[in-house]
């Protein structure tokens, strides 16, 4: 648990980096933009591989009974998590109406996951994931981190259906990388 721990630490501070345009900006004075970029990506996998070998060297300590309808629930979650990434980078009417639909993305990503397992390392990845998104929508918020969209309807199209798409890929290969069948 230590390891996923430190993992969550590592990762989630660097992601809180751009919040504090202060820092960012030194950081990139310091070490120029693609320093700061290549620093920015080696810590991020490196927290990312140590939240995985955490999460799967944790041992399993329930901490409450999911619902045995707590699946669907979790599906549905992804299913809306994956539209929401994929129109993160588009301009359509989702990233006008959501703001920041990565960061939703990653949310309902996290909750459907909280709903579906009760134990103890999956609440908390799965809770630091849904605590970093809200935190991040809200300072973003009030830093007025918004972009302006103009939004194209054929955005709308490409964003659902390459959301579509992933979650098939992730329904089909989340028994073989994950070791859980989702269906």
């Amino acid at each position: 648990m230590t390891i996923l721990i430190i993992g969550i630490i590592v990762f989630f501070a660097l992601h809180f980096v751009p919040s504090f345009p202060g820092i960012k900006q030194g950081l990139v004075d310091r070490m120029g933009l693609m320093g700061y970029r290549g620093f920015f990506s080696v810590l991020s996998t490196a927290g990312l591989a140590l939240i995985v070998w955490g999460y799967w060297q944790s041992e399993f300590t329930p901490v409450y009974e999911p619902s045995p309808n707590a699946r669907y629930i979790t599906m549905a979650c992804v299913l809306l998590a994956f539209v929401c990434l994929a129109s993160a980078n588009m301009q359509n009417h989702i990233r006008k109406a959501l703001k920041h639909p990565m960061l939703v993305g990653i949310g309902l990503w996290a909750l459907g996951h909280l709903i579906a397992n009760g134990d103890l390392a999956s609440i908390i990845l799965f809770g630091a994931f849904l605590i970093y998104a809200v935190i991040d929508i809200l300072a973003a918020n009030a830093q007025g981190r918004v972009k302006v969209v103009e939004p194209k309807l054929t955005h709308d199209v490409i964003a659902i259906i390459a959301g579509l798409a992933l979650y098939a890929v992730v329904l089909y290969l989340h028994p073989i990388v994950i070791g859980v069948a989702i269906i």
